[in-house]
């Protein structure tokens, strides 16, 4: 049996396999050491084959690195012939005394079909970035629409992704998938969960992974609004664990810009639920601001809750103007605690350690952008914050 068939033949018989990764042929030793160790029998009815050119267990497949190029170049050649040979018998008539959207192949055409998903498949876990593959699957399933097929994309997109996290092509297929499902099957909303999931564990294991953080942004266009506050509420934890991943933050505003916009009529809880989770983000940058030192995304971030507080002012369904008083009064007052907060923040406590001087430039930086545009909107503020504010510029403590 030739490597490919060895492959395609693993594929077939353990299609629950979840994740995929390249092994050095060395390390086939150690791993058929840990197999004799435990059951010399098959518990889950895997197929192993004898050599170290492959690994499966557990629904883990391995590769070994030796066999790439040759199993690669045996995929590609038989991708691209079972696709000319697809193209050639594909009969996309159209019985025009039956339901016009029915489309009829022919047998060869079938068996063909399922030539080149095999294939495909095959050669996208060992070249994912090439696009005709992904293109001729596309094209396979457009025409069947069937959710098992949609299913199957995901999985083979998620294997793809378990070995290359950052692999655009993989990410855009899952996509092109969500389109293809949205309006036409009752799970969507499961499945944009466990979307969200899985981009949540490939950014534990790929940090600053900025494609899957914008899928998962991508992703808040189809949530419902119970389901925008669950994942602002679950990836709390996660953002104060990686405050230096600006991409968390991203998909934390865009979760409450959807909040913000996803309301119904003018029922004002929405008003008053929108402002407590403003509010409550607030407080959380605030208390992760002052425990770490010198993140900048912490304060990007706090630029972008401002200026959601201030224009919460603005639209209020209470009628309040822009330039009366309660809003002034209501400005001040937030003046006055980021005022409280800038303070200790614009100190340089120690020169040895450059986060304290990260700090004091970023914390600088912000009031420097409040004072320039933002409080514009806001109405008359009182001249004397103002000078509260410069006076509290950068100070280098005496020696």
């Amino acid at each position: 049996m030739d490597l490919l068939n060895q492959l395609e033949t693993i594929l077939e018989s353990d299609p629950l396999i979840d994740e995929v990764g390249l092994i050095h042929p060395s390390q086939f030793i150690t791993l058929s050491k840990e197999c004799s160790e435990s059951s010399n029998s098959s518990a889950d009815g895997a197929f192993r084959p004898a050599n170290t050119k492959f690994w499966n267990r557990d629904h883990k497949l391995g590769i070994s690195t030796e066999i790439l190029l040759p199993v690669c170049k045996a995929a590609k050649s038989a991708f691209m012939d079972a696709m000319e040979q697809y193209k050639t018998h594909s009969d996309l008539s159209v019985n025009k005394h039956e339901d016009k959207n029915m489309v009829y192949p022919s047998s060869s055409c079938q068996s063909f079909e399922s030539e080149v998903m095999k294939h495909s498949r095959a050669l996208l876990l060992l070249s994912c970035d090439l696009g005709t593959a992904w293109n001729a699957r596309k094209l396979v399933v457009s025409k069947k629409q069937q959710l098992p097929m949609f299913t199957d994309e995901l999985h083979l997109s998620a294997l793809v992704l378990s070995y290359s996290h950052k692999s655009e092509q993989a990410w855009s297929h899952r996509r092109w998938v969500i389109k293809m499902i949205a309006g036409k099957y009752s799970n969507l909303q499961q499945i944009i969960a466990k979307e969200s999931e899985l981009v949540e564990k490939i950014a534990e294991r790929s940090k600053m992974n900025y494609r899957a953080w914008n899928h998962r942004c991508w992703l808040v266009s189809y949530m419902t609004r119970e389901q925008m506050l669950y994942e602002l509420k679950k990836s709390r934890d996660w953002a104060g664990l990686h405050v230096a991943d600006n991409s968390c933050f991203h998909y934390r505003r865009r979760l409450m810009l959807g909040i913000s916009e996803n309301k119904q009529g003018d029922d004002p809880s929405y008003d008053v639920e929108n402002y407590q989770v403003v509010k409550e983000e607030l407080d959380l940058n605030e208390a992760l601001i002052k425990r770490y030192i010198g993140r900048e995304a912490l304060w990007l971030h706090r630029r972008f809750l401002s200026l959601c507080l201030i224009r919460h002012w603005m639209t209020t369904t209470d009628g309040i103007s822009c330039h009366s008083t309660s809003m002034a009064n209501e400005i001040n007052i937030f003046l006055d605690k980021e005022l409280c907060l800038l303070d200790p923040c614009s100190t340089i406590q120690d020169m040895e350690f450059e986060d304290f001087e990260a700090q004091a430039i970023y914390s600088t930086m912000y009031f420097l952008w409040l004072i320039k545009g933002k409080l514009e909107h806001g109405g008359e503020v009182k001249c004397y914050l103002f000078c509260k504010m410069f006076i509290n510029v950068i100070r280098i403590p005496d020696d």
